[in-house]
């Protein structure tokens, strides 16, 4: 199974930020022909104030990404992992991965359910409720007979939804990501290295990255996307700028992780709680 991360800087032009896109997308099928594509999160538009990030927001179906995905999944006979757009639904706005499969049909469809909401050493101060509504549910999807998880950015720091996904039978999860620079450099790798090796699965982390304009202050991105291995070593990566990073996914490592230390079998929840 081979995989192909998407890297970019998104910007507040949304036409042009899925043309972008897409032309990514077909660089790494013609490049790299993966079996699978993982594009960050808010690929169609990223920056500006509260009410132009709600006015980029596209009904799924009906808007331009979903088409422009549906469309390439079934040109390159290959699976899209939509990192994540502004979903409309009625005056419902969520932040939300949707994936096609070979045929482009829609078989997964992932809301982001741990909302960003900080304030960074340089006081800078985000909050993704304002804009979006969390989602609930956990979500895989099957690609040839791998199970693959669902989750974005901030989900990152919360493992018990990745031992959630491990129930589930994932064997890869998705982070699709823009993590800022601020929190991004401490903490980005050591999360997905630990997340991969208390899963004892494969981690693709595509990012945003580099410089756009929120609110009036010029912010960053960190990028650094890259592609985990169950025993928790980074077999790929790219630092700064757009492109591409790729690589093969062995099925077997997962399993051997998992055999030489058997977190299933030793887990011992839930706890008794005592108090003295």
């Amino acid at each position: 199974m081979k995989v192909a991360l998407i890297q970019m800087n998104a910007g507040q032009d949304r036409i042009a930020n899925i043309a972008k896109t897409a032309q990514l997308i077909e660089r790494a099928c013609e490049e790299e022909r993966p079996d699978l594509v993982v594009l960050p999160e808010c690929f169609t538009f990223y920056g500006g104030d509260a009410q132009k990030q709600v006015a980029a927001a596209e009904p799924c179906p009906g808007g331009e990404a979903y088409a422009m995905m549906q469309g390439l999944a079934a040109k390159y006979r290959t699976f899209i992992h939509g990192g994540s757009v502004s979903e409309r639904e009625g005056d419902r706005v969520r932040n939300t991965t949707l994936v096609f499969d070979r045929s482009g049909r829609e078989v997964a469809r992932y809301r982001k359910i741990h909302m960003f909401a900080i304030t960074t050493p340089d006081g800078v101060s985000y909050d993704e409720g304002k804009i979006y509504e969390a989602g609930t549910d956990i979500v895989t999807y099957d690609l040839d007979g791998v199970t693959v998880g669902c989750t974005i950015c901030y989900d990152l720091r919360f493992p018990e939804l990745f031992r959630a996904l491990v129930d589930a039978g994932a064997q890869v999860i998705a982070v699709p990501a823009a993590f800022t620079l601020q929190t991004g450099k401490e903490h980005w790798e050591p999360l997905l290295r630990a997340r991969a090796i208390e899963t004892q699965c494969y981690i693709l982390a595509p990012g945003q990255e580099g410089p756009y304009e929120e609110d009036g202050l010029t912010l960053a991105n960190y990028g650094h996307s890259m592609i985990v291995e169950p025993w928790g070593t980074v077999t790929a990566r790219l630092g700064i700028g757009e492109g591409i990073v790729a690589a093969r996914l062995d099925m077997e490592a997962v399993a051997a992780s998992r055999r030489r230390i058997p977190l299933a079998q030793h887990r011992r929840v839930p706890f008794q709680t005592r108090l003295s």
